[in-house]
């Protein structure tokens, strides 16, 4: 009876704690311990003689670890640099040497010049190559930008020619549409420049984001970048190429539509033709 009275009443096991707090709301059972059972199921009693020799309040059977439950922190997210400083360059270009160089132009090349007899294939250094047309005028309006680009990047080289005098040029790198600005290195297309808003500063990112190399700031399109070496001035003259196209195109529907079946008996002479 002593034993009893220093042990105190059995505590009361609940499976889940919803019935816990539902138990402890009653005024009968306000005054017991209660002790919430971690796995479900679980047997409140336990065999006789478990407890013999155990201390007020503890707990029958074997000791088990009771579930503790932390704060999951999120891991730190990755630091993102948005600079196109800390991108690696695309096309490692080998810059020239510009020692005793005083005037920095863009070279146009003529109807009997190649193109790849500029370009070294057996070397790394990069060039940009434009192909425009006179007749064009958005290769009008992108010639000022384009001329003041050597001085914004003295270590490379720049080209420019007419698309309509190169056609084998232009199919063979895709040059569909006039103007197209083609990186190279050595003689390998590397990038194409695919901005609708070409003027200097699209450029300059442009060959920055490609080669890594920055353009020098104080470059600006001047009145001399307007007069050349490539003309920012329509030039008039007849396409021929379009020409022939237009006349080809035209005698072929007319071909067409003389040997259609159904309009033959328009034509005078060709009714008993058409009866036979």
């Amino acid at each position: 009876a002593g034993a009893a009275e220093r042990s105190g009443p059995e505590p009361v096991r609940y499976r889940t704690a919803e019935m816990a707090d539902a138990m402890l709301g009653s005024e009968a059972l306000a005054e017991q311990p209660v002790l919430l059972s971690a796995v479900p199921a679980e047997a409140s009693g336990g065999p006789a003689g478990a407890c013999d020799g155990a201390a007020a309040g503890d707990a029958c059977g074997p000791a088990r670890e009771q579930p503790v439950l932390e704060p999951v922190l999120p891991a730190p997210a990755e630091e993102q640099n948005g600079t196109d400083s800390a991108k690696a360059p695309k096309v490692n270009c080998e810059e020239r040497n510009t020692t005793g160089m005083e005037r920095f132009t863009l070279q146009i090349l003529n109807v009997s010049q190649d193109l790849m007899e500029f370009l070294n294939p057996n070397s790394s250094d990069c060039t940009l190559v434009l192909f425009y047309t006179p007749w064009c005028r958005f290769s009008a309006s992108l010639a000022p930008h384009f001329n003041s680009l050597p001085r914004a990047f003295p270590t490379l080289r720049f080209l420019a020619l007419d698309a309509s005098q190169h056609s084998s040029l232009s199919t063979r790198f895709g040059t569909v549409a006039v103007p197209n600005i083609l990186l190279f290195q050595g003689a390998k297309p590397m990038a194409r420049f695919n901005h609708t808003d070409r003027t200097l500063e699209t450029l300059k990112d442009f060959i920055f984001n490609q080669t890594g190399i920055e353009a020098r700031s104080d470059v600006a399109v001047t009145e001399e970048d307007w007069e050349g070496p490539l003309p920012s001035v329509l030039t008039k003259g007849i396409d021929w190429l379009l020409l022939f196209s237009v006349l080809f195109l035209a005698a072929f529907v007319m071909y067409a539509t003389v040997r259609t079946d159904s309009i033959r008996w328009l034509i005078p002479g060709q009714e008993h033709e058409h009866q036979e």
